[in-house]
């Protein structure tokens, strides 16, 4: 097939007990706004047991089009599963672009995938930009550590492959009156492609309360705590503030805090309406992980830390004598 065949954006919308992911929605945004550039639809892709709720939500955030695909073998992520039924849609209708979150399950399903596809894929991408002439799509993602930005394009084969990090981008705001083409594809999984069977689910406890993707308000602590006890402040101003705990890889790494809470590049990137930062220099592998927050508030005693060049508001000052005031002035007008 010519290039040219190829056409549409196509974001695939993860779900859990019928209900869309939350990274699936953010990507419907960028999706849209390179389709609208490129003269094309964005498309979600649903693969799931029950999908009718999943589908509103798509159509809600600005899908054009929805392929939908119900079967019992996708009721949980299977990776055999999966790639069978994303490969068949995309051999059948060819889009020229599939976005896919940058999860525990797009991190399984994108490298499969493409291999089935015989196409490129990028990973862990943080930025999107396209040549409407060429149709190029150029990902944008670290390397080296976080001390570069590699932008990579995927010219010689279709469609074009990446998976891009959960909130890098923003959801745009619901339109629930909003509808779509629902494409309904029967596509029921043959016997034997299947090789694992799913015994029990375990919720981590610890991964439910700490849902720092979704915080607006986020408090992060790093090395400059000095030890895992000093971590009672953070927590502290983060409740009064009514937001979530992250930290710094230098707090995590020191085992003063569990991974689920880390940030940055090796971690989760978040983009909340503010985040704190106390004790955290802002190593650019941080820095990747929450520069796309609304506000953002640094507070340490070394006035050069690099932190201070990405900050809205900084504080040049002890965090163990900043923190506290903060929270005592934020309970003040709380009980005003």
């Amino acid at each position: 097939m010519a290039f040219c065949d190829y056409q549409d954006i196509w974001v695939l919308i993860e779900t859990s007990q019928g209900k869309a992911a939350g990274v699936g929605l953010e990507l419907l945004a960028p999706g849209a706004e390179l389709a609208h550039r490129l003269g094309q639809r964005v498309a979600a892709v649903i693969l799931g047991a029950h999908n009718s709720e999943a589908e509103r939500a798509a159509a809600a955030y600005g899908a054009d089009v929805i392929y939908s695909a119900e079967d019992p073998a996708y009721a949980h992520y299977s990776t055999d599963a999966y790639t069978y039924g994303m490969a068949a849609l995309v051999e059948t209708y060819h889009p020229s672009i599939l976005m896919i979150g940058a999860t525990i399950i797009g991190r399984d399903l994108g490298p499969r995938l493409s291999c089935r596809l015989r196409t490129g894929l990028t990973a862990d991408c943080t930025s999107l930009d396209v040549d409407a002439e060429s149709g190029i799509l150029s990902w944008t993602r670290p390397a080296f550590g976080g001390n570069l930005m590699a932008t990579i394009q995927c010219e010689n084969t279709r469609p074009q492959m990446g998976t891009v990090r959960p909130g890098v981008f923003k959801k745009v705001p619901p339109d629930w009156e909003r509808t779509a083409e629902v494409i309904r594809e029967r596509l029921p999984v043959p016997g034997g492609v299947v090789r694992t069977t799913l015994v029990e689910s375990i919720q981590e406890t610890a991964a439910e309360l700490v849902r720092l993707e979704d915080a607006e308000i986020i408090v992060s602590g790093g090395r400059g705590l000095g030890k895992a006890e000093n971590f009672s402040c953070i927590r502290e101003l983060a409740e009064v503030m009514g937001g979530a705990v992250g930290a710094s890889r230098a707090a995590v790494d020191a085992g003063w805090i569990p991974h689920v809470h880390q940030v940055g590049q090796t971690g989760k990137t978040v983009a909340p309406k503010v985040y704190i930062a106390c004790g955290i220099s802002g190593a650019i592998q941080h820095l990747a992980g929450m520069s796309g927050s609304d506000c953002i508030v640094a507070i340490n005693k070394d006035p050069d830390a690099p932190i201070f060049g990405v900050a809205d508001y900084g504080v040049v000052g002890d965090l163990f004598q900043v923190i506290p005031a903060m929270v005592k002035e934020i309970k003040r007008l709380k009980a005003e």
